[in-house]
């Protein structure tokens, strides 16, 4: 049975975005290492696992990037809960917004054209039973499950315990207020620390393991 990894950025705090969903404070620390060790986290994942709202940033964004995690997050088949399907042009989130407001900053431009769009289009809908449909996907062969948000799917993933893996990217803020991942836990979770990765700028890459 293969396992079911969530990858999320996150503040000291706990928080994985701003009240508004704002992501902006997670591009002043990031590193070319830090990039590395996210591809390294992600890429021999068979399937990625995400909400509509984030399904929708991340198409709007990794087919037009030329940052390394573009070729892991394009090329790695996608399952999307949502109880409303999918539609070609839905609506992105203040996350896209920053993500390519920091790229103008450091000068890098996304593409206008991609041919990196079928594996976002042909995207697995999953509409049932949260929990119904993960032990599915576990059953099926292939490389882990990696989960992404938004920050409301990602707790009902945790709430369930249906997460196996947690690889978390601290990076050094504190935000105050924000968007928590671990706010519905109905008791605590206690955790094995796997690895601890201290990165460039303060950032620090934990992975932990339910026991």
């Amino acid at each position: 049975m293969r396992k079911l990894v969530l990858k999320m950025s996150m503040s000291i705090d706990g928080f994985v975005g701003g009240p508004n969903g704002e992501i902006d404070w997670l591009f002043k620390s990031m590193s070319e290492r830090t990039n590395a060790w996210i591809v390294d986290a992600i890429a021999q994942a068979g399937v990625h696992l995400m909400g509509s709202k984030t399904y929708y940033d991340m198409k709007a964004y990794w087919p037009y990037s030329s940052d390394p995690v573009a070729a892991p997050m394009n090329d790695i088949p996608k399952v999307v809960f949502t109880k409303k399907g999918l539609v070609p042009d839905g609506q992105t989130t203040t996350a896209i917004k920053d993500a390519t407001a920091a790229d103008k900053a450091k000068g890098t431009v996304l593409s206008t054209e991609s041919n990196k769009l079928d594996s976002w289009r042909n995207a697995t809908v999953a509409s049932g039973d949260l929990a119904v449909e993960i032990h599915k996907l576990k059953q099926q062969p292939g490389g882990f499950i990696l989960a992404h948000g938004g920050a409301g799917f990602v707790q009902n993933l945790i709430q369930t315990g249906l997460v196996d893996e947690f690889r978390l990217v601290i990076h050094p803020v504190v935000l105050g207020t924000g968007l928590p991942i671990f706010s519905k836990l109905l008791q605590p979770i206690d955790m094995d620390l796997v690895s601890s990765t201290s990165l460039p700028l303060g950032v620090v890459a934990n992975v932990y393991q339910p026991h």
